[in-house]
């Protein structure tokens, strides 16, 4: 297939360099005229034969939503938009009605991978009308290892499946990191780096993060050339707010949440506050400044 790529940042270049590995005949726009094939996105838009596919590989918000904003005044009846960004699902349920008004079609494919996608193959989770999923499928199948793609259901789905996927990604790190620092605070020296190579062989704690785990401690067994500060990119606050309003209990994703949260204020006054507390309370021990 010939397909066009808005944003060749990290993911978007990883998915263009497996879909061309795959033989599929790719053109690409980014905001960097550096490693773009085309001037503008109607020039991308032109280059490619109608019916067209353009996949839109931007950030989250106001980048997607200008780009589709664009490629809507560009695109024709029967062309497909593959938003493949971790937009939230009701934003792409939005605007997959916006652009159906237009006649035409999107697609909401929630893609997990990061940077080793490339080599590893795609996680895609896709949303979407099945015969236009079907028109699109060669281009999933070429990005993911073997079961690694799936039509997860309708417009929004795709995204929707892709957040509670990274709400998870939240808990399971956070479940890591605990772990490792009960290790780290044990009496005696113990090989962090050994016990988390040791648990990747038969261990029900297995897993790509743990491998992930083992290669960060095999450059830097204490971790210090990092600050302890965690960001987060979104997910996770939908996936808490989701479960809020579906009433559905989410503690282990809400607490990895709210300590991201914490990763960051290093001069917490709601922390000082309790430990002012309890001096008053109990005339406990505080630490000054």
């Amino acid at each position: 297939m010939k397909i066009g790529i808005v944003g060749l940042g990290r993911m978007g270049a990883g998915i263009r360099d497996r879909l061309q590995r795959n033989g599929h005949e790719v053109l690409g726009y980014d905001a960097d005229p550096e490693v773009s094939d085309v001037a503008g996105l109607p020039d991308l838009v032109a280059a490619l034969e109608a019916p067209r596919v353009v996949w839109v590989m931007v950030p989250a918000g106001d980048a997607t939503e200008e780009t589709l904003r664009s490629l809507a005044g560009s695109l024709q009846r029967g062309d497909v938009v593959i938003e493949g960004g971790n937009s939230y699902y009701r934003d792409s349920i939005r605007r997959g009605k916006e652009l159906a008004e237009r006649g035409i079609e999107f697609v909401d494919a929630g893609v997990s991978g990061g940077i080793w996608g490339l080599r590893e193959g795609f996680c895609v989770m896709a949303g979407g009308a099945p015969q236009v999923i079907e028109r699109v499928a060669p281009l999933f199948r070429s990005l993911a290892p073997p079961d690694g793609y799936a039509h997860v259901g309708p417009t929004g789905s795709g995204h929707y499946v892709k957040m509670v996927h990274n709400g998870i990604e939240y808990g399971l790190m956070q479940a890591y990191a605990e772990g490792f620092s009960l290790l780290d605070a044990y009496d005696e020296d113990l090989d962090l780096h050994q016990i988390s190579k040791l648990w990747q062989h038969g261990s029900v704690v297995r897993s790509w993060l743990l491998e992930l785990t083992e290669r960060a401690l095999a450059k830097d067994p204490a971790l210090s050339g990092l600050q302890p500060y965690v960001e987060d990119s979104g997910e996770g606050r939908w996936t808490v707010l989701e479960a809020v309003e579906r009433g559905i209990p989410a503690d282990a994703i809400a607490a990895s949440l709210f300590a991201r949260f914490a990763s960051r204020d290093g001069a917490s006054f709601g922390l000082r506050l309790e430990a002012a507390l309890r001096q008053e309370f109990g005339g406990h021990r505080v630490e000054p400044t």
